[in-house]
Formats: structure tokens, C-alpha cells, sequence
């Protein structure tokens, strides 16, 4: 029986995938270097990698600069657009009080932050993980691990929902089945290791009776 539920957050509760992909395409054209979006699924979305590495080598003082003035660029988007996804304060309001919910998330703080300064959608979970509380990321089951821990409950009882690759592979790693609900950004991978992938948000609730 499911009694605790891990989020993802980017591409899963709000729609910030887009935006992000944007911020990295305009600091590497600065440098002339075009971005396409099926490099950033691959780099990022499936490897967990920063993009960042197709215009300098990570460790050196230009990809910190580069993915500063990214992160910079990202945090000022983030501010100008309607993030929560469709159908997702819907499907939260469905399913409170019946399972502990956390989002668990290997984005920065700063940007989580600014993310849901106005989403409205952080009550209806009782813990978070971003960056600063893991010391690794995603596709590592290093935050899933820890989510584990928070919950109080054994992997066979908690359940992650996913959008991407290095999501998918985080949750399995961790002992955790997954479900998929993939992105306009993800929907072209293989998800043969989750244990369900879904058209919709929406969708959700129905899908949780058969677990």
C-alpha cells in the first residue's frame, strides 16, 4: 500500500523546463554557440549534465562564470511567467491528507524559491529537498534515499513521480517504483523502467487505485 508520494518538481508540478532551456540557449549564443532542444533533453534532462560543458570544461573559472550568468538569467525569467502546470492543484487537492507528499528536486534553492514565492502549492507537502540538502543530484538515489528517510515509511511504500530520464533512474536506484508523466521535453525517451507513464496530471489519482 502507497502511503507517501516524492515529487518532482521541474516538468512535473511546474512548468519551468521551457524557461530553463531558454536561459542556457541565450548565454551560449552569447559565445556563438547554438543550443538545440534535443542536446538539452540528452545533457540535461537524461544525463543530469549542464549544458554549459559545450562551451567550457566543468571545474574551470569559465564554465562558473557561464553557469552564473545562466542561473542569473533563469531566476529573472522565472519571474515573468505562470509556472504551476494544469491540473496539478486539482490532483494535490485529491490526494491531501492521504499520503505524505514531499517534492523532491535537484534544482537550486534560490530558483525553488522563486518558483513557488507565489505557486501556492507548497502546503500541500510536508517536507522539500533542493540542492542544498543533498550532495548529490539526480540520477544518483541520493535524494530519493533521503526522502525515504524523511517519510518514516520503507521504499516498497513510497512512490515518485517523474518526467524525466535522470529522474526515472534516481527512483529506481533508490528502490522506489516510479511513475512517468512525461514533459513536452521528455516525451521521446524510454520509460520501460517505470511502472506506469501517463498522459495527464490528471490522470494520477485513478492510477494510484491500482497500487
Amino acid at each position: 500500500m502507497i502511503k507517501a508520494i516524492f515529487w518532482d518538481n521541474d516538468g512535473v508540478l511546474v512548468d519551468t523546463e521551457g524557461i530553463f532551456f531558454r536561459a542556457n540557449q541565450k548565454v551560449l549564443a552569447g559565445l556563438g554557440i547554438p543550443l538545440e532542444a534535443r542536446q538539452f533533453e540528452e545533457i540535461s534532462l537524461a544525463r543530469g549534465e549542464s549544458v554549459m560543458r559545450l562551451a567550457a570544461n566543468p571545474g574551470t573559472e569559465a564554465f562558473s562564470k557561464l553557469r552564473r550568468d545562466r542561473d542569473a538569467l533563469y531566476a529573472e525569467l522565472l519571474t515573468r511567467e505562470t509556472l504551476v502546470i494544469e491540473g496539478v492543484r486539482d490532483v494535490l487537492d485529491a490526494l491531501r491528507g492521504k499520503y505524505v507528499m514531499g517534492i523532491v528536486t535537484s534544482s537550486g534553492h534560490e530558483h525553488f524559491e522563486i518558483i513557488h514565492r507565489q505557486s501556492g502549492l507548497l502546503p500541500y507537502f510536508q517536507f522539500v529537498l533542493t540542492l542544498k540538502d543533498c550532495p548529490y543530484t539526480k540520477p544518483h538515489p541520493g535524494p530519493y534515499l533521503k526522502a525515504i528517510e524523511l517519510s518514516g515509511f520503507s521504499p516498497n511504500e513510497c512512490l515518485v513521480i517523474e518526467d524525466s530520464p535522470r529522474g526515472l533512474a534516481a527512483a529506481t536506484s533508490a528502490g522506489l517504483r516510479c511513475i512517468i508523466i512525461p514533459s513536452g521535453f521528455t516525451h521521446n525517451f524510454n520509460f520501460a523502467r517505470a511502472c506506469k507513464v501517463l498522459d495527464s496530471i490528471r490522470d494520477l489519482p485513478s492510477a494510484l487505485s491500482e497500487f
